[in-house]
């Protein structure tokens, strides 16, 4: 019988609530953002990232890629855009939507597609990257990761070039003879449309 009162208070009690997207949350208000990419075209060391964000390279230099996304200079090496920055917004592409972070987001760990990353300073100023693919981590703490396989500033990018490779990519796909070729001649045409979609 004890056994069963206490069994009806814990089920009267309203069970804990996770706070939903709409909702505002209590927390930091400012958001601390690292943005890197382990095959970052450019050399290492000191890079000008966003306004006011100079940052050094944290990774060892590693090797070339074997196959780097259509029309992004092949010389890549490690690059840490930010580092802990203080920033207004993050607008990032991922596999489930485009979605921008604020300061106390919900948490979420999301796997990004080809498309721009776009960083709005404090100031107001945006600076935009093209993504190949990777994953964006917002976690409680309003610290946010977004860890790109590959990333160049979108000054670094010519859509003549992205639309002859889009053509190129669209005449692997019919010429594939196995389903692994066709599959990554897919993934060419689907990198490189995301490209000429950012350029115009």
């Amino acid at each position: 019988m004890l056994c069963a009162r206490r069994l009806l208070r814990l089920a009267a009690l309203p069970p804990p609530r996770a706070r939903s997207y709409a909702e505002p949350a209590a927390g930091p208000a400012a958001m601390a953002f690292t943005f890197a990419s382990p095959t970052q075209v450019g050399g290492g060391g000191r890079r000008a990232a966003g306004p006011g964000a100079a940052v050094t390279s944290q990774c060892p230099p590693g090797p070339v890629p074997s196959r780097p996304v259509p029309s992004i200079p092949a010389a890549l090496s490690p690059q840490v855009f930010y580092n802990g920055a203080a920033v207004k917004q993050v607008d990032v592409p991922t596999l489930t939507g485009s979605f921008g972070i604020l300061a106390a987001h919900v948490p979420t760990l999301q796997v990004l597609k080809p498309g721009v990353v776009t960083v709005y300073g404090e100031d107001g100023t945006a600076t935009k990257y093209f993504v190949s693919s990777g994953s964006v981590t917002v976690n409680a703490d309003s610290t946010v990761q977004v860890l790109a396989e590959e990333a160049v500033t979108m000054d670094m990018l010519d859509l003549a070039t992205a639309k002859s490779n889009l053509e190129k990519a669209i005449s692997e796909v019919a010429a594939a003879s196995d389903e692994a070729a066709k599959a990554e001649a897919q993934i060419k045409v689907e990198a490189n449309e995301a490209l000429v979609k950012a350029l115009e």
